[in-house]
């Protein structure tokens, strides 16, 4: 026989596009619209329906970017459509996007007159259902979301501002008409579809192959393209046969779960995720109504907050999808956050906060974390996941490492504290399947656990902007249900998946520490603002609970329970992974920033209000240490008397600075010398040396930065090849202030950018600051603080949540080489044996480390800060202005000493009239640190402790209480009772965290 494959492939995709898929429609009739314009941000439908609509023709221009137009669409369906058998009648919409992809375009929610939604429309679902013979009257809330990405070319935009983007209309209503869907067409459509792509898929050596390119052929000279509606049933004979044949028993077996997941903030602002939600949940709700078996997976609580304020018919819809077990609550979290830069209590929070709405809103305990998406995964979420209640735990992104092959799909993932979680990697490679040819049939050959396991999980529906599975990928997921030379596939809920999977696996491989992207490292110093205003707010909550619940137990003060949750689900909405990292749109940032200096305020009336009851009576001044470790003679979590201390002196006088350009800081415990700016000596109590020969701590360092594709997310290797350390102050000079402290301050200028910084040793000070004030103003660089230390650092110690992690300095392997740019939270630590630096900072992320041989033999270690980025898109303005930034240097500093002083980096000393305050809560042990006082969730009044071991180390320690109670448990994150303890004795394995309750304290 010739081989004609080609010419036969050829034919099947011309005949499909130019005759079988035009003929979906056998008859289309026009239908009539009016506009409403909104004048501003969108209106909900009550209020729409109650303006002036003006007739608008097809062709009709409309949408500024991020505008509203409310069109009602009115017309009869033809009554004789009912006689025509084997058909139905749909309305169909274009706005006058393309249809490349759904969630990047204008897209619109539908509704009836009584304001019931019907379903949503976009680019790749742009149909809504229609009776023959009815009066079409429908309204339809349509949404100018411009395609900020474009073509991902990355090119700056005025489209991520409402400020910038301009009075151009962006669409035009190009069909509006109802039409009579022939469903044989439609079903042989989906056909064609499934088995072209399993065609594709299959070796051209395979005999399934042909004989699945044959039945086609038979299938093409069967249709009458003058009569494709009364060919296409005996065409769909023809294909029966290789459509029925079942898969091998061998077959991998693909779990479908229904998904959207829908970036909080992206390419959008935060109020256009909520009409995202209420679009792509009212569309799975349809398909729901229509497949029983059909389920979709849904995470982030927040997401069915929004519903349940904005949309309450469709919350109800919700729970009752939920109760029939087709609408699955999954991941616990109340967004899908990032994970390497939310603080520890904060990362907790975003499990108490989740799964706190799904119990009470649906009854359900979500058991399988979430985060398809989220950019590289800290190495404390095991121990996390599992105080939460949940078993499983899914990521999709590290699909995107640049270097290195995740070995493993099937594990278990080990955390720093041992805790172990069963882990789930589709290999399948996305997390917006359509469950085509191409994605099954890589899940297959991707798979890693061949011959030791049989399945994975696939994740089906358009997502990132929303929209959700169709009709179309249900249609794929039945005909792939069993075919040979194809995965299974079964729609089934992500719970049934992770309990066969672990069931079939249990002893699968042990992946330890942080799952580590090797990609987007760029996201650790992006848009410092909204970096600084989510540490600040972290903080702030701390205090805030701390302080009320001292004065809670010890006052009477009245716990603001509700302010405190507000405060909390905004700080966790704004650790989504498109907003912490930096990589939305300009309108997101500043909203950021607005929301997080809201925080702010409200925190601070809280922390003043009950720092006021618990100090009242008293006269003299008292320093407020919320830290967790005692700090100026005053106790940890205690308000003492605050003490003076004496005054930093400065050699030679300032006059002599402007001779030798040589300026020495003394307090009597540390000797700093700053030369040009910059420290070139430091010593500490043990006399030792930091700095390495002709080295400068604390300089600064321009790169070119300019990354191969994603702007605000990517930091490529290639921007250390180019640097430019600023070296010449413009200026240098000293100050004194009140307290005692001495500061050398230095002007530098990039040229572009003006840059202020001031080198502070305090009164008895064990570390030396170094602030920055940076007007910055470049563009496409990044700017680095170097701290060049004469010691020899195998790794570092970088703190996470409870904990911290160790990481290698040289490059050994390509794992090691791949994690170039790296995340730490309030400080880092280098050492060798016996000696150790350790560095915090107020507000930074990103860090790099490497080592270099020196002449003389020695070894530099150096770290480097990212202080400033400067990407052109999504935000073209990204950072630009004034920033401060504040680093502290310690010598002669070990773990303890770098725990300690992050915490006094980032939570300021208070100082007030009153009376001091002895600690309500107390660890006898320091490296058993108090992170977090608060009082129960349930508000019941109990008092809630949560501890962690924070050196590395196996620590026993006495958690004390200084008020009256009843009992103490140890409880899981959300507070539930694991075991009741005769005592508060604890011996915690290292980097262990344990909550406490407190029952009836103070009866």
């Amino acid at each position: 026989m010739h081989d004609d494959r080609v010419l036969v492939e050829a034919r099947l995709k011309r005949f499909v596009d130019d005759h079988l898929a035009p003929a979906l429609y056998r008859d289309a009739r026009p239908l009539a619209a009016t506009a409403w314009r909104v004048p501003g941000e969108p209106v909900p439908f009550a209020e729409a329906i109650g303006q002036s609509f003006e007739p608008v023709p097809l062709g009709w221009s409309w949408g500024t970017a991020w505008s509203t137009v409310w069109l009602r669409v009115t017309g009869d369906v033809p009554a004789e459509w009912a006689s025509v058998p084997g058909t139905r009648p749909e309305i169909l919409v274009d706005f006058g996007y393309n249809r490349s992809r759904a969630g990047f375009q204008a897209e619109g929610l539908a509704y009836r007159p009584d304001g019931s939604p019907i379903k949503a429309i976009n680019p790749l679902n742009s149909w809504l259902p229609a009776a023959p013979g009815e009066h079409v009257d429908v309204l339809i809330e349509a949404a100018a979301n411009p395609d900020v990405a474009g073509e991902y070319t990355f090119e700056p935009t005025t489209l991520g501002d409402l400020a910038t983007v301009g009075p151009e209309e962006l669409y035009s209503l190009q069909q509006l008409e109802v039409a009579l869907l022939d469903e044989a067409v439609w079903e042989l459509l989906q056909d064609v579809w499934t088995l072209r792509g399993l065609m594709g898929e299959l070796s051209v050596d395979s005999p399934r192959r042909h004989e699945i390119l044959r039945a086609l052929e038979r299938m093409l000279d069967t249709l009458d393209p003058d009569d494709i509606p009364g060919t296409a049933p005996g065409a769909r004979d023809e294909i029966a046969d290789v459509l029925a044949r079942p898969a091998a028993s061998s077959a991998h077996h693909l779990v479908a779960t229904g998904h959207a997941h829908i970036d909080s903030a992206w390419l959008w602002p935060l109020r256009e995720t909520v009409r995202k939600c209420a679009r792509t949940f009212t569309n799975v709700m349809a398909l729901m109504d229509e497949h029983p078996d059909f389920v979709f997976s849904c995470s982030s609580a927040q997401q069915y907050q929004w519903m349940k304020d904005y949309y309450p018919e469709v919350f109800e819809r919700i729970k009752e999808k939920v109760a029939a077990g087709q609408f699955v609550p999954v991941g616990g979290m109340w967004v899908e956050s990032d994970t390497n830069m939310p603080g520890s209590e904060a990362m907790a929070r975003q499990f108490v906060a989740g799964k706190r709405f799904f119990l009470e809103e649906f009854g359900v305990e979500t058991e399988e974390a979430w985060l398809p998406d989220s950019f590289g995964y800290s190495a404390a979420l095991p121990q996390i996941v599992s105080a939460a209640g949940e078993r499983w735990f899914l990521t999709q992104k590290i699909s995107w490492n640049q270097v290195n092959r995740m070995p493993h799909h099937t594990f278990w993932w080990e955390g720093i504290d041992g805790t172990r979680v069963f882990t789930h990697f589709p290999p399948a490679d996305t997390y917006i399947s359509e469950l085509s040819g191409a994605e099954v049939a890589h899940a297959e050959r991707n798979f890693s656990e061949k011959g030791k396991a049989t399945m994975s999980l696939i994740p089906f529906g358009w997502g990132d902007g929303g929209g959700g599975p169709t009709r179309e990928m249900i249609a794929a997921a039945q005909r792939l249900a069993s075919l040979e030379g194809s995965p299974t596939v079964a729609i089934d809920r992500p719970s049934a998946f992770f309990a066969a999977a672990e069931a079939e696996y249990p002893d699968a491989p042990v992946w330890s520490g942080e799952m580590y992207l090797e990609l987007h490292r760029g996201v650790y110093t992006s848009q410092l603002r909204t970096k600084q205003g989510n540490r600040r707010s972290e903080q702030l909550l701390r205090e805030a609970e701390l302080w009320a619940t001292a004065a809670a137990v010890r006052s009477g003060f009245d716990y603001p329970y509700d302010l405190l949750e507000e405060c909390w689900h905004t700080v966790l909405l704004l650790q989504f992974h498109d907003i912490l990292p930096g990589s939305s749109i300009a309108w997101v940032h500043r909203e950021a920033e607005r929301r997080h200096a809201e925080v702010a305020e409200r925190l601070e009336s809280v922390i003043a209000d009950a720092l006021a009851a618990l100090t009242a009576g008293g006269s003299d001044p008292v320093l407020v240490n919320s830290s967790p470790l005692p700090r100026a003679g005053v106790d940890a979590l205690a308000i003492g008397a605050a003490e003076a201390v004496s005054p930093a002196e400065a050699t030679p006088s300032a006059e002599a600075l402007e001779a030798d350009h040589v300026i020495t800081l003394r307090n009597g415990i540390l000797t700093v010398v700053v030369t040009d700016g910059a420290i070139t000596s430091l010593r500490g109590p043990s006399g030792r040396e930091v700095v390495p020969p002709t080295a400068r701590l604390g300089a600064l360092r321009l790169h070119r930065d300019l990354p191969n594709l994603w702007d605000a997310w990517d930091l490529d290797a290639h921007y250390k090849r180019t640097v430019r350390e600023l070296s010449e102050p413009e200026s240098v000079e000293v100050e004194r202030a009140a307290d005692g402290s001495v500061a050398v301050v230095s002007r530098f200028s990039t040229g572009v950018s003006s840059i202020l910084q001031r080198v502070v040793l305090r009164p008895g000070a064990s570390a030396v600051e170094i602030e920055l004030d940076v007007d910055w103003r470049d563009r496409e660089k990044i700017l680095k603080l170097a701290m060049p230390l004469d010691l020899r650092a195998d790794r570092t110690a970088a703190e996470t949540q409870f904990g911290h992690v160790f990481r290698s300095t040289h490059t050994n392997t390509s794992w090691e080489a791949a994690r170039f740019e790296a995340v730490q939270h309030k400080w880092l630590h280098l050492g060798e044996p016996g000696f150790g630096v350790a560095i915090a900072n107020d507000s930074t992320y990103g860090y790099d480390v490497d080592r270099s041989t020196r002449d003389d033999g020695g070894t530099t270690t150096t770290a480097r800060f990212s202080v400033l980025r400067a990407p052109l898109f999504p935000d073209p303005e990204s950072d630009q202005g004034p920033h401060t930034v504040r680093f502290s240097v310690a010598p002669d500093a070990g773990i303890a000493e770098a725990v300690a002083l992050g915490y006094d980096r980032n939570i300021a000393p208070r100082v007030l009239v009153g009376s001091p305050v002895a600690p309500l809560i107390s660890s006898s042990a320091p490296g058993v640190v108090i992170e977090t006082v608060k009082l129960a969730e349930d508000r019941s009044g109990d008092v809630i402790v949560r501890a962690y071991e924070s050196l590395g180390e196996r620590e026993s320690a006495t958690i004390t209480l200084d008020a009256s109670f009843e009992s103490v448990v140890l409880t899981d994150l959300l507070e539930r009772e694991i075991d009741v303890l005769d005592g508060t004795e604890l011996t915690l394995r290292p980097f262990q965290f344990v909550t406490l309750r407190f029952r009836g304290v103070g009866r």
